[in-house]
């Protein structure tokens, strides 16, 4: 058995642990670096760039079908679904060099390309290899989430693990779960040439804002997406290219393959966590506000956390780790500024509170603004004027914001900055963004919030009628 002595253990290459690794090593801690699978986790080989890569694909065949708006004629695109697939793969391949073994060994990282178990508080061994570390960072990340489901164990199905190996179109893809991955990837395949049904229990995109969220699912029944809410699975039977999804209200939907997309689960099995007075509750490892769990020399970042679960969210949390564990500056994680976004065409974007949360938390305080994608010039131009933000302000501070248009997953970012630094909306409004963008919507947004209190004041008008008697 090897024996290794080291100041930083991180366990899990993906986007946090790999952040971690690459920040601690770089500021001169000793760092060892476990993985048993793939180096880049979820995101990179199943997740965030696959996804993408495919919703890319779908937008290309798209734009050929309905290109005659911009005075070019329509055209029957040719899908070629394998080579969808091998534009992810060259996609992932292109992107994989950043996350790999031979650039953080190359960086100084120890890197095992093992599973690891706790043995002790402070010690976790991988293979033959026991690492004793004096800080230990868990960022083992999440699974496709498989219900227990009646007779799924006897029918083929497909996870976001699974559906990007596969090379022959589906002619009818079930997607049982209608949160972002099953709504993405149901716009991609419809795009592709797929009849797709959604198959949702309660509410499709039922974290976001209800309002926002109705103006995508709009966009997707009206490009032929069919989603059935409502409607949770009970049963499912049949076999490859005949399945069938009975739901608890008695409808049947039948379709050529299946897609389980209901959530997530951390990853904790592997870890005998017991082993190290780490304690989990049902959704991950259980952390303090500065992520340290209940054993104090060990930290859990990412979706293993149990909160929410984005690639960006974990890169966060490898900075408070920095800080904190390599550093000794004391840092907590908060969540109140972090954003998502579901990259549908259009995008569906949060940050902070919905409307919904704004007034139950603060009443007659919030004063919420909206602008319209159909005022921005850029939109116009486009042919893209289906959207929407919507700000929600409470003593001149916006406290959430919720977007549905083109871009929305870029344009959240402003809202995310001024979260994060408690800034006025007078700040936002005083920003000159260049026209023509879908930019302008973020400041127009602002600029909402001010006009009632310029052009609807009687002491606004007062004071410009005198100022102009006495001016030279």
């Amino acid at each position: 058995m090897k024996s290794i002595q080291t100041d930083i253990l991180v366990i899990g290459a993906g986007s946090g642990g790999l952040s971690v690794a690459a920040g601690a090593v770089q500021m001169g801690a000793r760092v060892v670096l476990l993985e048993g699978h793939k180096m880049g986790g979820d995101c990179l080989n199943y997740g965030c760039v696959p996804s993408k890569a495919l919703i890319a694909s779908g937008k290309a065949a798209y734009g050929q079908a309905h290109s005659a708006q911009y005075g070019v004629a329509d055209a029957v695109p040719d899908v070629d679904y394998a080579a969808a697939k091998d534009h992810v793969a060259d996609v992932i391949a292109t992107i994989a060099p950043v996350d790999s073994v031979e650039r953080f060994e190359g960086l100084g990282v120890e890197v095992i390309r093992e599973y690891g178990a706790f043995i002790s508080p402070t010690e976790v061994q991988a293979g033959d290899t026991v690492i004793t570390a004096r800080r230990i960072v868990i960022a083992t990340g999440s699974s496709p989430l498989v219900p227990p489901i009646s007779g799924l164990d006897s029918v083929p199905y497909l996870t976001n693990e699974t559906l990007f190996d596969l090379r022959e179109r589906p002619d009818h893809l079930l997607i049982v779960g209608g949160g972002p991955i099953g709504m993405e990837m149901a716009q991609a395949h419809r795009r592709l040439g797929s009849r797709v049904t959604v198959i949702e229990g309660e509410k499709a995109l039922a974290n976001d804002d209800p309002e926002t969220a109705a103006i995508v699912l709009d966009a997707l029944r009206g490009e032929g997406v069919e989603i059935e809410e409502g409607a949770k699975a009970t049963e499912i039977r049949g076999k490859a290219g005949a399945i069938e999804v009975e739901a608890e209200d008695g409808r049947v939907f039948k379709g050529t393959h299946l897609l389980m997309a209901v959530g997530r689960k951390s990853n904790v099995d592997r870890l005998d966590l017991g082993k190290a007075g780490i304690e989990t509750t049902k959704r991950g490892i259980k952390v303090d506000d500065r992520l340290k769990t209940t054993n104090s020399r060990a930290y859990a970042i990412g979706d293993v956390a149990g909160g929410l679960q984005f690639t960006h969210l974990a890169n966060y949390h490898a900075g408070i780790i920095i800080r904190s564990a390599v550093l000794g500056i004391p840092a907590k994680a908060k969540t109140s500024h972090i954003p998502w976004a579901t990259y549908t065409a259009p995008e569906l974007a949060q940050v902070g509170l919905t409307e919904a949360q704004a007034r139950d938390a603060h009443g007659g305080k919030l004063e919420v603004v909206r602008h319209e994608y159909s005022h921005n010039d850029r939109a116009i131009a486009e042919r893209t004027t289906r959207g929407l933000i919507k700000v929600m302000v409470v003593k001149g501070r916006p406290v959430g914001a919720s977007i549905a248009g083109a871009h929305a997953g870029e344009l959240i970012g402003l809202w995310a900055l001024a979260l994060a630094n408690n800034m006025k909306m007078s700040q936002i409004a005083g920003m000159v963004a260049p026209y023509p963008t879908i930019g302008e919507v973020n400041k127009r947004a602002a600029g909402a919030y001010f006009s009632p209190r310029l052009f609807d004041s009687l002491w606004v008008k007062r004071a410009v009628r005198f100022v102009q008697r006495w001016l030279p």
